[in-house]
């Protein structure tokens, strides 16, 4: 990055550090913290949909969406998250292949499963070889997404069954008695206030998000933790910038950007629930009046 850089061997202090700082690999590991910013702007979305929609349906009245709702919940939430990221992403990834095999190669006579290998057609290879490399990241994000989703969309949707559960019944019936529809009681009365029950448990939720964040490298992502493993090894002489075992600062500086990070979240998710419990009849609505 500076013109001084040409030679590393003939740096010493702050330039070396300067160089050593700026160089290629280390973008990579700046641009792995918006990597996972990025996971958590998408996935928190996509995990609170999943977790709405599996909600609704334990209050459904056809039985198998019910049956469908409660299942998800309690399947997902009992699995450990490294078991369920190294077990969902294989299945997920080889469902697709087998999907576009069967749509690519309808000819194909030998068998996909040949003992503990998993081969379809060259057509139906997900991403392809030859793709461009962020052909091949953008598949890993998404794969990434959708795993974190699933997982702790059950979450969400049993912060959201209690959420639902904690408004008044009185309120769905009076709804229903002025003529609304089921539907429109949900709609117009239930949603509106559940999520001042639902905050706290949703915060926690968001907690548990950003420290699972680590758990991307099972999924084949570079991020933050990989490179700080990566960039804090031991470098001999054989490497432009050598040094010792530096892993324990590189460590120390993401436990530094997760606190941050958290606290930060803290703060925002206070204001957040100060505001939707303003004039709610709840313990948080009932402190805020007594402050005012």
């Amino acid at each position: 990055m500076f013109a001084f850089c040409e030679d590393p061997s003939a740096l010493e202090g702050a330039r070396w550090f300067a160089c050593y700082l700026t160089n290629g690999v280390h973008f990579k590991f700046y641009q792995s913290f918006l990597v996972v910013l990025l996971l958590l702007a998408v996935t928190a979305p996509t995990a609170l949909a999943f977790g709405f929609a599996a909600a609704s349906a334990t209050r459904s009245r056809i039985p198998p969406v019910r049956w469908f709702g409660n299942i998800y919940t309690a399947m997902v939430r009992g699995i450990p998250d490294i078991a369920f990221f190294l077990f969902f992403v294989i299945v997920l990834d080889q469902g697709i292949e087998y999907l576009r095999h069967n749509i690519v190669c309808p000819d194909w006579t030998d068998p996909i499963r040949q003992g503990a290998n998993f081969i379809v057609c060259p057509a139906a290879r997900t991403p392809q070889s030859s793709s461009p490399q962020f052909v091949h990241e953008a598949y890993n994000f998404a794969l990434a997404v959708f795993t974190y989703a699933i997982v702790f969309g059950a979450f969400c949707a049993n912060v959201l069954i209690g959420a639902m559960r904690a408004v008044p019944r009185a309120q769905m019936e009076t709804a229903e008695a002025y003529g609304m529809t089921r539907r429109q009681a949900f709609w117009r009365i239930l949603v509106p206030q559940m999520w001042v029950y639902a905050l706290p448990g949703l915060s926690n939720v968001w907690m548990i998000l950003i420290k699972a964040t680590p758990l991307l490298f099972l999924l084949g992502i570079e991020d933050i933790v990989y490179w700080a493993r990566e960039l804090g090894g031991s470098r001999t002489s054989q490497y432009a910038y050598p040094h010792p075992d530096w892993r324990l600062w590189y460590f120390l500086g993401l436990l530094v950007f997760y606190l941050a990070f958290t606290r930060v979240s803290e703060i925002v998710l206070a204001r957040l629930t100060r505001r939707l419990s303003h004039g709610q009849a709840t313990a948080a609505g009932e402190q805020a009046r007594r402050a005012a």
